[in-house]
């Protein structure tokens, strides 16, 4: 059975270029009409010298509250109605200008803290060509990403205020208004300013990036996680982290008697800052239920002439002569409030990273990819079937196929990323929408059928799938698969929970060599994209031709119905291109032992060279079968082509194949009853001419 949903909120308040992956998915064509669109609606107001009202987000409750009104008596004002030389963006935009009203939208903000690291994201999210003086017409914009493009929301510069004070966001100085206007767009792109009240940071920070998200509990968090906090944040990732309520009380008991900034420093060896940001204090500084962003991390080490040299500013609150002798590490955040970090992993419970690509945080390696984006609905009583946990209902869910046609350079098993979202939850929030609890499987494809039927399901267990079900926007995991066919079927927890969706699989791109090896297969496969014994002739005899020092004539039909039988694992008596790609992976493989013992470059190896060959490629065999070999395939002169050696390779691997298959106890015995020898026989009559 599929495990219960997870419930995510109660720790918050409520329900190449590390940038090309942003950058790359800008459309130009798109990017140049929205701003043709802004500055003609910009320059249109200029001329008439009227001031920008937006018909859209109007200054009224509507745009402020849904479900009730506000307590206060709030007047729309502009920034030059609130202060004299208003300024969009003073002296660079910081974290200092990020200060929380009265809206219950840390998470935002603390992904907004985050996003004013990342120079290049920030000016894609706000344009800094815009201003309070030049061409100023009371209208701005800002750039999100939605649902696999980015959207541009222009607003007017109307703010709420309550005695010429802003209500929600605003800078730490009171003639900067960068925030607070980039606040409102993304209210209005959800409805409301109501509509921020309680979410996720990693909401935000894909809004901001279009990035992969990753959430982590951090009594679950894997034990490298301080060096996968130091690399997100060396590659241009967002993160933060925040405090479940169930642990007030411990960690108040923990900090009572350290204070905030002096917590264990002489037992720890790691260190992690944290924000300062306004809120109601409780014994530890801390608020549970809050977002925090994670600004940086360095790592610091003892010696003394350094700390005064290079990091005073971190050791102000600490007492050296106490440190270990092994690195202390600091996460640099806010008000530079301190805390070990060992204690940070015991009273943080969640942390939150959005990545700029879908590299594994684990390693240094810095990989292509290729995304492709679905958009789907789970409608009721339609394609709304719930988990497996409901196998009547279950296979109704929308289905996605995944080809795997390339295995990762040095590994048998090709990564995956596949990230599922929910759609305008947040938006209609009004009309009463909460979060699903959503997640996906993934299952091997079985033949070639179009919509995997209820029986499937029933019969056939899941190759991979999410850890859990969890009412978050989005749910993303990371796979080690095979090449081949699979299918992606994306669900609500329960059937018959409407909303649309989508879902984003993100593959490892392939090479130029790759791309061409497809191009061909495809052309002559055609749509089917299967091939017979002529076919793959072909396609094999056009790629090998590109490895002029083969000086081979190429393959022989005799040859290539041998691999057909020995590569067609759905009995078609056709290979697809999986099957195909597997097996131009053995010949590229049987190829490099070829050319090592083709000593004199004449594209043939002699009888006695073979049979080292044979051993390198890991076939074991006697004196007996090796002559065999030599009179089957061996011409006058006693040498093997480049075609006669990869057909005795194929078929030695069909009839160890065979061999093995009928080998159950692994002892190298084999007992066959009539049926067997007969299946045997029949099998290998595939390979051997009589």
């Amino acid at each position: 059975r599929q495990a219960a949903p997870q419930t995510v909120g109660s720790g918050f308040t409520a329900p190449g270029n590390i940038y090309s992956a942003i950058l790359s998915r800008n459309d130009a064509v798109k990017d140049a009409r929205r701003l043709k669109d802004f500055q003609e609606l910009r320059d249109k107001y200029v001329f008439k010298k009227v001031l920008f009202e937006d018909p859209l987000f109007p200054a009224q409750d509507s745009s402020l509250f849904f479900s009730e009104k506000f307590p206060l008596k709030l007047e729309w004002k502009r920034p030059s109605d609130i202060c004299s030389n208003p300024q969009f963006i003073l002296g660079g935009a910081n974290r200092t200008d990020i200060c929380q009203g009265d809206l219950g939208d840390c998470w935002l903000l603390a992904a907004i803290a985050c996003l004013t690291l990342n120079d290049i994201v920030l000016k894609r999210v706000v344009p800094h060509d815009q201003s309070f003086t030049e061409n100023y017409a009371g209208i701005f914009h800002f750039q999100f990403w939605r649902y696999g493009e980015w959207v541009d929301v222009v607003v007017d510069d109307r703010l709420p205020t309550y005695k010429n004070q802003l209500v929600f966001t605003r800078s730490g100085q009171k003639n900067e208004f960068w925030s607070a206007l980039l606040e409102k767009a993304y209210a209005k792109l959800h409805g409301s300013y109501e509509a921020l009240k309680g979410g996720n940071s990693l909401e935000a920070m894909e809004d901001f990036t279009g990035g992969l998200t990753e959430f982590y509990e951090i009594t679950e968090a894997p034990k490298e996680l301080y060096n996968i906090m130091r690399k997100a944040l060396k590659r241009g990732s967002l993160m933060s982290c925040a405090i479940d309520v169930r642990i007030l009380n411990e960690l108040d008991a923990v900090l009572d008697k350290n204070q905030l900034n002096l917590i264990n420093i002489s037992d720890a060896s790691l260190c992690v800052l944290v924000p300062t940001a306004q809120r109601t204090k409780t014994a530890s500084g801390l608020v549970t239920g809050h977002a925090y962003s994670i600004t940086g991390v360095e790592q610091l080490y003892e010696s003394h002439q350094a700390s005064r040299k290079s990091q005073t500013v971190y050791y102000t609150s600490f007492n050296a002569h106490k440190w270990k002798p092994e690195p202390l590490i600091i996460l640099l955040i806010f008000l530079q409030t301190r805390m070990c970090f060992e204690e940070f992993k015991k009273n943080f419970t969640k942390l939150e990273i959005c990545n700029l690509t879908p590299d594994t945080l684990e390693d240094d390696q810095m990989l292509k990819w290729n995304v492709t984006i679905h958009e789907g609905r789970w409608v009721k009583g339609c394609s709304a079937g719930g988990c497996r946990n409901f196998p009547d209902t279950y296979w109704t869910n929308p289905q996605f196929r995944l080809v795997l046609p390339e295995a990762d350079a040095k590994e048998k098993t090709c990564t995956v990323v596949v990230a599922l979202m929910q759609k305008g939850r947040r938006k209609e929030r009004s009309l009463g929408a909460t979060l699903h609890n959503i997640g996906f499987a993934i299952y091997e494809m079985k033949g070639n059928q179009q919509q995997l039927p209820k029986d499937f399901f029933l019969y056939n267990a899941s190759t991979a799938r999410c850890k859990s079900y969890v009412n978050m926007r989005e749910v993303t995991e990371r796979f080690c698969l095979k090449p081949g066919e699979y299918v992606i079927i994306p669900s609500t927890f329960d059937p018959h929970k409407e909303s649309e969706f989508l879902l984003r699989p993100f593959e490892e791109e392939e090479t130029e060599e790759e791309k061409q090896f497809r191009a061909i297969f495809q052309q002559i496969a055609g749509d089917d994209m299967q091939i017979n014994a002529n076919e793959l002739r072909t396609v094999l005899n056009r790629v090998i031709a590109k490895h002029k020092e083969l000086k081979t004539e190429g393959f022989s039909l005799e040859s290539c119905r041998s691999m057909i039988a020995l590569m067609d694992t759905d009995g078609t008596g056709h290979l697809n291109l999986q099957e195909f790609k597997h097996l131009w992976n053995k010949i590229k493989k049987w190829k490099l032992v070829f050319t090592r013992y083709d000593t004199d470059k004449s594209s043939t190896i002699s009888s006695f060279e073979m049979r080292n060959a044979l051993t390198e490629a890991g076939f074991q065999l006697n004196n007996q079968l090796y002559d065999i070999i030599c009179m089957r395939y061996a011409n006058e002169n006693m040498e093997l082509d480049f075609d006669s050696y990869i057909s005795c390779l194929v078929r030695l691997e069909g009839m160890f194949r065979a061999f093995r298959a009928f080998d159950r106890d692994g002892d190298g015995i084999i007992k066959l009853n009539v049926f067997e020898v007969s299946s045997i026989i029949f099998f290998l009559n595939s390979f051997i001419e009589y």
